[in-house]
């Protein structure tokens, strides 16, 4: 994986928007944000990974053109709202590739984080982030779940969403005060 800041040039979403400035695994750590390769041919190790983050839950998903059809340009929309979940988000790419975008606080600053087959993605629950394909317009990934499967969004409403308990929960888990 490989973290930069987002350029904030206006544009297809799906473009690398790449500022030139990296951001560093301490960085990434610091608002919570964890991420590991684990090699597409060692996936016994995220069965290993999520047992250990009590996971119960492990499904696939496959977002293509050809397999959204007319529902496709709707979908990537809805996905790169910006949002945050009351659960932790983890995402493990088996093929394909695309972007997770996620606010860096206090600074508001969008942080780009572009994921390869191999990469393991933990966004924490609170976050504000939202997630776009690349221009190859295909990623497969395992999604993993404490509870049952859902991909359930909190829309960024400002001063109504920052009241949220799980949000506050994770602006104290990286020491900042609201």
């Amino acid at each position: 994986m490989r973290a930069f800041y987002f350029d904030n040039i206006p544009g297809d979403q799906r473009l690398p928007h790449d500022s030139g400035n990296p951001v560093s695994d301490d960085i990434l750590k610091s608002i919570g944000l964890l991420h590991w390769h684990i090699p597409t041919n060692q996936q016994n190790q995220i069965d290993t990974f999520a047992e250990e983050r009590n996971c119960k839950n492990i499904d696939t998903i496959t977002i293509t053109k050809q397999g959204l059809g007319d529902l496709y340009e709707a979908k990537l929309k809805i996905f790169y709202e910006e949002h945050m979940h009351e659960d932790e988000e983890i995402r493990y790419i088996l093929e394909g590739s695309g972007f997770f975008d996620v606010r860096e606080h206090p600074t508001d600053s969008w942080i780009r984080c572009e994921l390869d087959a191999g990469d393991l993605l933990l966004v924490p629950a609170g976050i504000y982030h939202r997630f776009t394909l690349d221009e190859n317009n295909m990623i497969k990934a395992l999604r993993l779940f404490k509870y049952e499967p859902e991909w359930a969004p909190v829309l960024n409403r400002g001063d109504l969403t920052d009241v949220n308990p799980y949000r506050i929960d994770y602006l104290k888990s990286i020491a900042v005060s609201n």
